[in-house]
């Protein structure tokens, strides 16, 4: 029985990995941004699989001080975690930057998970075999430094593809720090039949099981135990290779350094 943290866990792909997770017995910690909507979907699962380990926690990711109370909540209840699946992400969104000025994809999608994940450490490291799963998408476009600062204009879909790239980067880059964790970057799936896709596309390819299908082997598997960074692609259904930037060291430290003075880590 692993703890496991799932972001952007009260709808989509994130829902349903939750719910099948719970249903093999796991203690599961759900998140999500509306304190009712968490709290609906947490007694929806614990009745659909009749396991009580499920527990909620509200943050709100583009905002990172809500980040740093949630992380500091869960470090408080839990004394560690096993598996954190950063799976929450927004493509399209109602406002178009968040309080420091940072484009939205680039604060939910790269920035929160960057954030989350440092915060968490010293709890993961805790795990006996510590596992973390940082979704990506087909969409990874070169990161405009620009940008990702908040001082570039872009449209929603570059921006979004633009971190989803941030996020496979630092994934890679933290996979070689953190030996001791496996960290797996997964495309879950282009066009799975989710609330973002269909806001975003208006059409869906694949039934949103496929993705949590996916995110649940990559999770808890045995199989992937020497699966550290490395990144798996499920249009193809197997690892594969990244965007090209994803393995170059120099846009790599670059991306880094700024992340942390943006968030002053």
């Amino acid at each position: 029985m692993k703890t496991i943290l799932i972001t952007g866990s009260t709808d989509g792909v994130g829902k349903l990995t939750a719910t099948k997770l719970a249903k093999s017995g796991h203690q599961i910690l759900l998140h999500g941004r509306n304190a009712e909507k968490l709290k609906n979907t947490l007694l929806e699962i614990k009745e659909q699989t009749s396991n009580d380990k499920v527990s909620g926690f509200v943050s709100d990711l583009a905002d990172f001080s809500s980040i740093e109370n949630m992380t500091a909540e869960i470090s408080n209840e839990f004394p560690s975690i096993d598996v954190l699946i950063n799976n929450a992400g927004v493509f399209n969104s109602p406002l178009e930057q968040n309080k420091d000025n940072l484009d939205m994809r680039f604060a939910v999608n790269y920035f929160a998970p960057y954030l989350l994940t440092n915060r968490l450490l010293p709890i993961l490291k805790k795990s006996n075999s510590p596992r973390i799963i940082n979704l990506s998408s087909a969409a990874q476009s070169t990161v405009s430094i620009e940008a990702l600062q908040g001082k570039e204009s872009i449209s929603s879909q570059a921006a979004y593809a633009q971190s989803k790239l941030a996020l496979t980067m630092w994934s890679f880059a933290f996979a070689k720090e953190n030996s001791d964790i496996v960290s797996i970057a997964v495309n879950p799936g282009s066009l799975l039949n989710t609330k973002m896709v269909q806001e975003a596309y208006g059409q869906f390819w694949s039934s949103a099981d496929k993705g949590a299908n996916i995110l649940v082997e990559l999770a808890v598997s045995e199989k992937h135990t020497e699966s550290n960074g490395k990144y798996f692609d499920n249009d193809k259904g197997v690892f594969s290779n990244a965007h090209n930037d994803a393995y170059n060291q120099g846009k790599i430290n670059q991306l880094i350094s700024e992340t942390n003075k943006i968030l002053k880590l």
